[in-house]
């Protein structure tokens, strides 16, 4: 009787060694965040929204491990290899130059990226519809997209004839959008002056050449620097009356007069998903890049009322999101 009672307890343990085996890992999916910026953004929730939606559990079955760059952009290289070093899952991207560091760090672990507007120039993938190597994401730009942010400018302050151009070289593909810029505003027949910086300290500087050129508006484009000195920016604006324009909600949020760009809501849902698709075996290479479908314009009436400018109210119909 001993002799079987022994082997049917070998028998039980055999059983549940199979059991585990099958069972899925309860090990939880690592997410590495790499970010340009200073910090979180204010859509990048949306994120673990829709990882949440399609049946992870953070802190269960998913953990997010971020690094910002927190405005020492010269550090994302060593950022991405700590996220490399900790044999993340995927890595989730914010900004070119964030994406350009993880794929320079890793060809193995899948990369996806967020908020970049040229992934094909900047030389992340070979090409939309099949990506190649380990990286795959949501563009942010969409063709004409610099005449439209000109057109809605000029529509929502009709007086507008000269625009100070506020860029940096933080986002490898502002040089080529300012010929867009430049296109688009010849056809409105209005003028543009770029004012380039390299730090935040050149920001008093540039506005005192924007105030020489006698512009009477202002367009930020969007890279990690000047979105990190939003808030700063809005302020400087707002300090020589100029109404201001950028392509990312947080602009406006900090008190630009407007934004008018994809949805950053939108791109980390979408982005979420391709995640998930990552996780359960797909290979990025064979997801296409995905485009931008969702565009939002939001304008900051307090900031109208600052500058004493009344904005037509066909044109705020129009917005997806109003500042009061």
């Amino acid at each position: 009787m001993r002799v079987l009672a022994i082997a049917a307890t070998l028998v039980l343990l055999s059983l549940q060694a199979e059991l585990a085996e099958a069972r899925p890992s309860s090990k939880p999916r690592r997410i590495g965040v790499l970010s340009a910026f200073a910090g979180p953004l204010s859509a990048q929730g949306e994120l673990g929204r829709a990882l949440g939606e399609l049946g992870y559990v953070e802190g269960q079955d998913l953990v997010f491990e971020a690094r910002y760059a927190k405005g020492r952009y010269d550090r994302l290289p060593d950022l991405a290899l700590e996220l490399v070093t900790l044999k993340v899952d995927v890595i989730v991207t914010m900004g070119t130059i964030a994406a350009q560091a993880a794929q320079r760090a890793t060809r193995t672990i899948p990369v996806v990226f967020t908020i970049t507007a040229d992934p094909i120039g900047s030389g992340l993938v070979a090409s939309l519809a099949r990506p190649g190597a380990n990286i795959t994401g949501v563009s942010l730009m969409a063709a004409d997209i610099n005449a439209k942010r000109l057109e809605l400018l000029k529509e929502a302050v009709p007086a507008v004839s000269r625009v100070g151009i506020l860029w940096s070289r933080f986002a490898p593909v502002n040089r080529a959008l300012l010929v867009g810029v430049d296109r688009a505003a010849r056809a409105l027949q209005v003028q543009v002056h770029p004012l380039e910086i390299h730090n935040p300290s050149e920001l008093e500087r540039a506005f005192a050449a924007i105030a020489r050129a006698r512009a009477d508006a202002l367009y930020v484009l969007s890279d990690p620097m000047l979105l990190d000195q939003r808030t700063r920016i809005a302020q400087l604006a707002s300090r020589n009356r100029l109404p201001a324009i950028s392509g990312l909600r947080d602009f406006s949020e900090a008190g630009g007069l407007m934004s008018y760009g994809a949805s950053l809501s939108d791109s980390f849902r979408r982005a979420a998903t391709q995640v998930d698709r990552i996780l359960k075996g797909a290979r990025p290479a064979d997801l296409p890049v995905e485009q931008p479908t969702r565009f939002e314009l939001v304008v900051n009436l307090r900031t109208a009322k600052a500058l004493a400018l009344t904005i037509p109210q066909s044109f705020l119909l129009r917005a997806d999101g109003i500042i009061q």
